[in-house]
């Protein structure tokens, strides 16, 4: 018996069939195309509602992102270069007037500082941790606490009648203009990138278009087994799998609707609120620029020196015709005439101060009449940018309607899909057992 045994020969195994060479073998049989067929409404329906979630919750956090917290940086870093600009302008003026400075320039100045301050603590809380913005925000505090000390010394020193005091002040702003603002500058700019890049998230187009893909491909995949049922089966309709047509096609329409409202409102935030709010900054940045540029050159008492080469500088680059300011076209003629009229004004200092009458000259340059027309303008550039921040922040909340319910939604239709189509080809499946 023994030996029997040890003479038997030994069995093979059994050849190892390749997965390909499966799927080929599976394909020469109607079970085995009906489990093909399952298998790849399965795997479709699976991976859509899986991208629909995540195409949903990105544009979602895009849109969010760029509503709560590139936008608002973009106004921030604004308030911040504005309010330095005004600062530099005030503190000149104020210096101007000679002795105790007038009240109403004391407060001024006092506020553009708060409103610096006030601006560069939330933007620090909007800045990413140690970017190149987070680092010019913290040079922005430290240099706008030093400037204000050597204003103040200038102011004590100016207030006794002491010539030093134009020294003090001139080296405030020095490191107003040629550090502060600069930085100031750089914040804006990185802001202004973050809003583009907020604007590219939000809209998720890469991953749109990979869930428009998988989209395309479940519809034929159920088109495509519904007509090989029908001509295998004689059955016309297999209702389970035309109702998972039909929710396909409901996850369709919704993706469509949220997609579409939210691409709509995008553009319109962008071409409506961003870029204008971006145009009147340099606008009001530029008329600030002038402005302290007049008040520098008489600080100065050297005539038409490079301020005054700097003012006509600025109103050379100024202009209220950006097509981006189309919206606004009704405020910024007013600014445009208002502008004219302060620059009107500004001929006049000139040409007492190169005339010889410098006392009148500064007494025009702070005087109620100059103040009053340059202060309308600055109200008309702040009309049309709060128009334009309302503008944006319509746009943006609408933008972001419909991303909850298509998170939620989205990967459930998809998933009830495949729960139907698993209804629709068992039956037939188990005619073959």
């Amino acid at each position: 018996m023994t030996i029997a045994l040890a003479q038997r020969p030994a069995t093979d195994p059994p050849p190892r069939v390749s997965v390909l060479r499966r799927f080929g073998q599976l394909r020469q049989t109607s079970p085995g195309r009906l489990q093909l067929l399952l298998v790849t409404l399965l795997v479709l329906s699976v991976l859509t509602g899986l991208v629909a979630g995540l195409t949903a919750t990105s544009a979602a956090t895009g849109t969010a992102d760029l509503r709560d917290r590139a936008q608002p940086l973009l106004v921030e870093a604004e308030t911040v270069y504005s309010a330095l600009a005004d600062a530099d302008t005030t503190a000149a003026q104020a210096f101007l007037a000679g002795g105790l400075e007038p009240v109403r320039l004391t407060e001024r100045y006092e506020a553009d500082l708060a409103r610096a301050t006030t601006a560069l603590t939330s933007a620090a809380q909007r800045t990413p941790e140690g970017s190149e913005a987070a680092s010019a925000v913290q040079a922005l505090a430290a240099g706008t606490a030093r400037y204000a000390a050597l204003v103040a010394t200038a102011r004590a020193v100016n207030r006794q009648g002491l010539p030093v005091g134009a020294s003090y002040l001139a080296t405030a702003s020095e490191l107003n203009r040629e550090t502060l603002q600069p930085q100031a500058k750089a914040l804006l700019q990185f802001a202004e990138r973050e809003v583009r890049t907020g604007y590219e998230e939000a809209r998720s187009s890469w991953w749109l278009i990979l869930l428009l893909v998988l989209i395309v491909a479940l519809v034929i995949a159920l088109l495509r087994t519904q007509t090989y049922l029908s001509a295998t089966t004689r059955r016309t309709f297999n209702i389970p799998l035309v109702a998972a047509t039909a929710l396909t096609a409901m996850l369709v329409l919704t993706c469509w609707a949220v997609f579409s409202n939210q691409r709509d409102n995008l553009g319109y935030a962008e071409s409506d609120g961003s870029a204008p709010i971006a145009a009147l900054t340099d606008v009001r940045i530029l008329v600030l620029r002038e402005r302290a540029d007049e008040a520098l050159t008489l600080a100065a008492r050297s005539g038409a020196g490079p301020h005054e080469e700097d003012f006509q500088a600025a109103r050379q680059m100024l202009t209220f015709d950006d097509p981006a300011l189309d919206d606004v076209g009704e405020l910024m003629d007013q600014a445009r005439d208002q502008h004219e009229r302060y620059v009107q004004l500004h001929e006049e200092i000139r040409a007492k101060d190169d005339g010889g009458d410098y006392d009148g000259a500064v007494e025009l340059a702070v005087g109620q009449t100059t103040s009053s027309a340059f202060q309308v303008l600055t109200a008309t550039i702040d009309d049309a940018m709060a128009d334009r921040k309302g503008v944006f922040e319509t746009h943006i909340q609408a933008a972001g309607w419909g991303f909850g319910t298509l998170i939620i939604l989205g990967p459930l239709l998809a998933l009830a899909v495949g729960v139907l189509a698993v209804f629709g080809l068992r039956p037939r499946l188990e005619e073959y057992r």
